[in-house]
């Protein structure tokens, strides 16, 4: 599970910390010795909502290089396989409504996945592993483009960017409050040094604890992009994929692959609270 998370978390912790080292040196929410909590929480949001939206902003190119992923061009030499990806997503999307047909691409990996990212529906991005194409039916790999395209369709990355915009603001709030109580335990002369320090320290830590948040919401939309592939391309076609991916989920001991986790329709079977995808059983029964 960890390999699945990092990208996401590491690429939010490090906007966030980066604007708040430049920021610290701003100041303005310690007054006379106390913190000033209106000043503060406006602090708190700007750091919070812009790390939030860079993020969002760098999600695609981001994922494109982390992942090695190959935008398949039409105008370009495709086998027919890869002009089958594009058309399915293209046919699809249409299907949803979009003005705007998502980027498509592929990468080389063994793993059975496909993701979507992107900071907006004009900008998107459907991503297919190669294993996903050789290890499922062409009906299974219409559903799992489905499930894909109708995260974009739902507008899932702004409304995930907003809730960690939400998130990050309570992290900046708490960690500052908390960062300030620690240093009035210090010596005079060293208390702006460890109330700097304490502040990454604990922004890093609310920051993971608050992505338990940012989870459960990623667990409650799968079944949304579930129901809405299953609209695009059918419910049968959407079941057969989830079932297929079961199979494929069992068959692996070991999940050692490296993917997108905040919009891979893959994730491990069990749920915990670090989880990015609810239980592949509960999803099948939610669909039927």
């Amino acid at each position: 599970m960890a390999k699945r998370i990092t990208y996401f978390i590491l690429t939010n912790i490090l906007v966030l910390t980066t604007i708040s080292i430049v920021l610290q040196f701003v100041g303005g929410y310690i007054v006379d010795g106390q913190i000033a909590y209106g000043p503060l929480l406006i602090v708190s949001a700007v750091i919070g909502f812009t790390g939030s939206f860079i993020s969002l902003f760098l999600s695609r190119w981001m994922a494109k290089r982390m992942m090695g992923v190959r935008v398949l061009d039409l105008n370009g030499v495709l086998s027919e396989e890869e002009e089958a990806v594009v058309e399915k997503v293209h046919r699809l999307a249409r299907a949803a409504g979009m003005m705007y047909m998502p980027e498509v691409g592929i990468y080389e990996s063994d793993e059975v996945n496909a993701f979507a990212t992107g900071p907006s529906k004009k900008r998107s991005l459907v991503a297919v592993s190669r294993g996903l194409l050789v290890e499922m039916d062409e009906d299974a790999v219409e559903g799992v483009i489905a499930h894909e395209v109708a995260h974009i369709a739902n507008g899932d990355m702004v409304t995930m960017t907003l809730l960690q915009g939400v998130v990050n603001t309570f992290v900046v709030f708490l960690a500052r409050i908390v960062a300030f109580a620690v240093s009035q335990l210090a010596r005079e002369e060293v208390a702006p040094i460890v109330h700097f320090i304490a502040i990454i320290i604990f922004q890093i830590v609310f920051s993971l604890l608050g992505s338990i948040v940012v989870f459960a919401y990623s667990r409650h939309r799968e079944f949304h992009a579930d129901k809405g592939g299953a609209d695009l391309a059918g419910k049968d076609k959407m079941r057969h994929a989830l079932e297929m991916l079961k199979q494929y989920t069992n068959r692996i001991q070991n999940d050692e692959q490296t993917a997108v986790a905040t919009l891979k329709i893959n994730g491990k079977r069990k749920t915990s609270l670090f989880s990015t995808h609810p239980d592949i059983d509960e999803r099948i029964k939610r669909l039927a």
